[in-house]
């Protein structure tokens, strides 16, 4: 009987670095955003949506004595309580983590008297989209900054109500409160505030749908088994073996047909090359994928 040699796993250091590289990005992946709040939102008296523009709010109502950094963590810490209970401990560390990586850059973070982009409306345009490709980061290495996020994440478990239809709502109502303060007492900055909460929310999607594309791969190798291994162990990703025929030779061959997202691809090329650097692979890029794994099947 012919013995196969079987794909080894690498050890589980392998697994604590990724981890460790995704808290970094968390960590980096919350810079932007603290950025754009204290040196261009706070400075226009531009109020955003989310749990930072709820914090802004009180830092105008009480005329600078309740600092954004500390409101933030203060009222993050009491929404995690409650989230840890009713939602689980589970969802809940990332966020602690990105609360407090986001609340010090707050801290850091000097607030000038003159915003860096002197004209609001190009403030609110390239501070909403250099705030939403890093959370953007954020959100695609499992992080989340809190706020909005564990409200929607409690009413879309107990009330059934869409996480994005919940998070739209609450941010309207806080751009729109914000009206009533002497600050920004004006239609045209609760337009800025809605446009910058567009800007953002824009980025966020570009970010995470540039990277969730999904591909399609077609791997043939005499070496199907441990490279199917691989795959199934390393990335992970689910595979199908065909069976396949030359059309030249008319030889029997085993086929790897793989569906992944696009940021994965770059692992599968990596086993792949470290397994049989002679195999033969297509990467096509899919209109969408759907089922487990992937998104969920749309309604038609």
């Amino acid at each position: 009987m012919e013995n196969k040699k079987l794909y080894i796993p690498r050890p589980d250091k392998y697994k604590t670095l990724r981890t460790l590289k995704e808290l970094m990005i968390i960590a980096l992946g919350a810079i932007p955003f603290a950025i754009v709040l204290n040196q261009i939102m706070v400075p226009h008296a531009i109020v955003g949506g989310g749990m930072a523009g709820f914090c802004e709010i009180l830092y105008f109502a009480s005329h600078g004595a309740l600092p954004i950094w500390l409101t933030n963590l203060v009222i993050n810490a009491g929404l995690l309580i409650v989230a840890i209970k009713l939602v689980g401990w589970k969802f809940c560390v990332r966020t602690v983590y990105g609360v407090i990586c986001l609340t010090l850059w707050m801290k850091l973070i000097p607030i000038p008297d003159t915003p860096i982009i002197s004209d609001p409306f190009m403030a609110v345009i390239l501070g909403g989209l250099f705030a939403g490709c890093g959370l953007g980061f954020v959100l695609l290495n499992n992080g989340s900054t809190g706020g909005t996020d564990i409200i929607a994440m409690i009413l879309s478990k107990y009330a059934h109500l869409p996480m994005g239809r919940a998070m739209l709502v609450s941010n309207i109502l806080i751009i729109s409160g914000a009206y009533f303060l002497p600050e920004v007492h004006s239609i045209e900055k609760v337009l800025f505030g809605l446009c910058y909460t567009f800007m953002s929310s824009t980025a966020i999607d570009w970010v995470m749908n540039r990277v969730r594309q999904s591909v399609q791969f077609f791997i043939f190798s005499t070496k199907y088994d441990q490279i199917a291994e691989a795959i199934m162990t390393e990335v992970p990703r689910g595979v199908t073996i065909l069976d396949g025929q030359g059309g030249y030779t008319h030889q029997s061959m085993k086929v790897i047909t793989v569906l992944a997202r696009r940021s994965e691809s770059h692992k599968i090329f990596r086993l792949v090359r470290s397994i049989d650097p002679d195999a033969f692979v297509s990467e096509t890029q899919t209109e969408g994928v759907f089922g487990r794994g992937f998104e969920p099947i749309k309604n038609t």
